[in-house]
């Protein structure tokens, strides 16, 4: 059994991980959350590689501009757009503005469960 905190709880950014080049990511599993996500700050040109999750995977675009191939649809996405994408099928996303690009990637899971295929 999962154990729960008994009270809403603060996770200040120095306690989310940080990942490669410019992430950081939230396991939803170790603050008792259902959800997990990363938080990408990528110039422009940077993007992630074709990967898949065996759950739904959901963007917001804070900032910028990016381009999501999700299967095999091209999806242009700016700032204050949200993009949705299911379980199992491949994904990546880039920055094709001309500014900074800041997302944030949902992952409707407590655990972030990733298989690269670049």
């Amino acid at each position: 059994m999962t154990e729960h905190p008994a009270a809403a709880t603060l996770v200040a950014p120095e306690e989310i991980a940080f990942g490669t080049g410019g992430t950081r990511r939230f396991q939803g599993m170790d603050h008792g959350a259902g959800v997990s996500y990363f938080s990408v700050d990528y110039a422009p040109g940077r993007g992630t590689g074709l990967h898949w999750h065996p759950y739904a995977e959901t963007w917001i675009v804070l900032e910028g501009e990016a381009t999501f191939t999700v299967g095999g649809t091209a999806i242009r996405g700016t700032a204050g757009d949200t993009v949705t994408g299911p379980p199992c099928l491949p994904h990546r996303f880039e920055n094709t503005g001309s500014g900074p690009l800041r997302v944030i990637g949902i992952h409707a899971s407590p655990v972030i469960i990733q298989t690269d295929l670049d």
